[in-house]
Parts: structure tokens; C-alpha cells; sequence
């Protein structure tokens, strides 16, 4: 039971110390941001290099009269995100409410 009081407390001040973190700067977004797509390419790319073995071992252990086993999408090059260096421009200000007609 102190074990659970002990992690309920852990968990509730970790979580007010994350609440007070600055916001990041745009070099480290953009670090982040690479970091998340060379993640999500790493995942593909091993999804593609499974899918192949996949492959290699259905063909091994076939048998006659079986279809063959679907041909795998292959990966292309790795492509960095690119920052949005200019900010969108400016929205047009809201045009005034039209009075309302006197009767």
C-alpha cells in the first residue's frame, strides 16, 4: 500500500513539473520534429524489411496451389520536414456587424 501512495505521489508532482516547463523554442521543435519523422521512417522501413522476410519464408514453405504472397511496398528515400520559416500572413479583420434597420 505505500508502494501505491508513493507512486500516486511521484506521478502527480512529476506531472506538476511538466505543467511549469517553458515552451520549446523553434530550434528545438524543429529538432524534435526531425527526431519524430526519422522515428516514423525507422518504423517503415522495418515494417518493409519484416514484410520481406514475410515474404521469403511463405515462399519457403508454400504449398501447390497456393496464391503467392502479396509483393511488398517498397520504402522511398528519407526526406526531412521542412520548417516553416514565414509565418502565414495576417487574417483580414472581421468586418463590422451591419446595424440592425429601425422600424
Amino acid at each position: 500500500m505505500k508502494k501505491i501512495i508513493a507512486f500516486v505521489i511521484c506521478a502527480f508532482s512529476a506531472s506538476a513539473v511538466w505543467a511549469m516547463l517553458p515552451p520549446l523554442t523553434p530550434e528545438q521543435q524543429a529538432t524534435a520534429d526531425l527526431a519524430k519523422a526519422k522515428t516514423a521512417y525507422g518504423d517503415k522501413v522495418n515494417g518493409y524489411k519484416l514484410c520481406m522476410i514475410q515474404n521469403t519464408l511463405a515462399n519457403r514453405f508454400k504449398v501447390a496451389g497456393t496464391p503467392a504472397p502479396a509483393a511488398c511496398a517498397e520504402v522511398p528515400p528519407f526526406v526531412p520536414p521542412t520548417a516553416v520559416t514565414a509565418a502565414a500572413p495576417p487574417a483580414a479583420p472581421p468586418a463590422a456587424p451591419a446595424a440592425p434597420a429601425k422600424k
